[in-house]
């Protein structure tokens, strides 16, 4: 079946599109969103700041796009195993995480910006987070029940599953040598189990 000239033209604008997140991740990586501009985005992907704003008219409409294209990533990686996220996916989200440093780089980046005051990427962190701190605390009650070691709720320890991996990749880009993230993550999960039954 051929395709229509428009349905052309719309997959060029969607390649565009990607092309534009695909910069805008790197130089938000690079120079973090107050010091990214369309500017910048524009010129390396061979646009006019005017061009770049017939796909994204400002550029907090840009880093939404950002934002919504990591989490669309992430969610990829899960989709197949339904809406829960086992802990095993989880974990192999970090080890994904690890091949993608600048991915993990602007995410970092943005994450420390938005606490700022007035930053637009402020309410999207918080309600993220707060999606984050419910899946995790699904995944725990689902692989351990309703009580971990140490009696904390799943709850309680979805926020700690947050700060841990967010804390592995700030470590992990500060010294990628030095700090296996996978494996730190797994070694946390390890300390979230049930003491095994002697037998």
């Amino acid at each position: 079946m051929t395709r229509t000239r428009g349905e052309r033209r719309g997959d060029r604008r969607g390649d565009r599109k990607a092309e534009i997140i695909q910069a805008a991740t790197e130089v938000i990586a690079e120079r973090g969103y107050r010091g990214a501009t369309l500017v910048a985005v524009a010129e390396r992907v061979g646009l006019t700041q005017q061009g770049l704003m017939h796909y994204f008219p400002t550029k907090d409409a840009l880093l939404v796009a950002v934002l919504e294209a990591r989490d669309q990533w992430d969610m990829a990686s899960a989709a197949l195993h339904g809406r829960a996220w086992p802990l095993e996916v989880v974990a192999e989200l970090v080890e994904y995480n690890a091949t993608r440093p600048g991915i993990v780089q602007a995410f970092t980046v943005l994450v420390g910006d938005s606490v700022t005051e007035g930053h637009p990427a402020q309410d999207y962190f918080r309600e993220r987070y707060a999606r984050v701190r419910e899946g995790g605390a699904d995944a725990l009650r689902a692989e351990y029940g309703d009580r971990l070691p140490g009696g904390l709720t799943p709850e309680r320890a979805a926020t700690l599953l947050a700060a841990v991996m967010d804390g592995l990749q700030v470590q992990w880009l500060l010294d990628p040598g030095s700090v296996d993230m996978p494996a730190a993550f797994r070694d946390f999960l390890a300390l979230l189990a049930p003491p095994r039954e002697p037998g």
